[in-house]
């Protein structure tokens, strides 16, 4: 594995970076949103937790972590103050033109970590044009679901401002925290049944705004949430992300090959 100073591009030089995607061309786009969280999480909750978990996978994967916009497509927040958001051509643009400058200079593998959900269409939509015009091989993944697998059951669900989030940003920037806040929650069934209908593979409603889940703007349990337990969540979740994806990306490679000389020359 190299030894890098960080996982972050921005924070490397032109050399480094070319030598670690000589070494392996991998990836991360962390995709994330400004938006309201209640009184009590920040507005880049969803940026903070892509963030610092592309770098937890980085490490594990031996991957760079590239720059993206903190924004994301989040009108359903937009009647809270501090809710920036970008429409999905806006959004699908940014993302391509950053990831297809990257696979001009050896960049073969892209992992998007995604923590928030208006970006899943878009985000769909992009993957596939960057396989098949830049020949990257794409996997997504979106991590808010795979933090609510392993801990949804000690944490009260994927909740928006819940514990779940509360712990992703506390093992980012504690400080950006404030429990003592923690007032107003909405009513956690009708959030929980919301939530579900918009989250079924079958039917899937388009709600008016946030309100319409949580009319205070948040819903769940927070309270409880705590440093140590941001961190090991922190840490299972990059185990998982990791683990799978590697796995993935092997899988691809077999069946489509892996570099962008042999993707783009399967193209019609």
């Amino acid at each position: 594995m190299s030894k890098l100073p960080t996982r972050y591009l921005i924070d490397l030089t032109r050399d480094e970076i070319a030598a670690q995607l000589a070494s392996n061309p991998l990836i991360l786009l962390p995709a994330g949103s400004v938006e309201q969280h209640g009184p009590h999480l920040p507005t880049g909750t969803d940026t903070f937790a892509a963030e610092i978990i592309s770098h937890a996978v980085a490490e594990r994967m031996d991957g760079l972590v590239i720059p993206s916009s903190p924004l994301g497509v989040t009108p359903m927040h937009a009647p809270f103050p501090g809710t920036i958001t970008l429409t999905p051509d806006t959004y699908m643009r940014v993302v391509t033109e950053t990831c297809a400058s990257l696979a001009r200079h050896g960049a073969k593998r892209l992992l998007i970590v995604n923590w928030h959900e208006g970006n899943s269409a878009p985000l769909s939509i992009t993957a596939e044009d960057l396989h098949r015009t830049h020949g990257l091989s794409v996997v997504t993944c979106h991590a808010c679901y795979v933090a609510a697998d392993l801990y949804g059951p000690s944490s009260g669900g994927l909740t928006h401002g819940g514990e779940i989030e509360a712990l992703a940003v506390l093992a980012y920037r504690p400080e950006l925290v404030h429990l003592d806040r923690v007032t107003g929650s909405s009513d956690a069934a009708q959030g929980h049944q919301m939530d579900k209908l918009r989250r079924t593979k079958n039917f899937i409603p388009v709600l008016t705004d946030i309100r319409s889940i949580a009319p205070s703007g948040w819903f769940g349990k927070p309270e409880h949430a705590t440093v140590d337990k941001g961190q090991r969540m922190l840490a299972d979740v990059a185990d998982a992300i990791a683990k799978e994806a590697a796995e993935i990306f092997t899988q691809l490679d077999r069946v489509q090959g892996g570099g962008v000389a042999e993707t783009k020359g399967k193209r019609r």
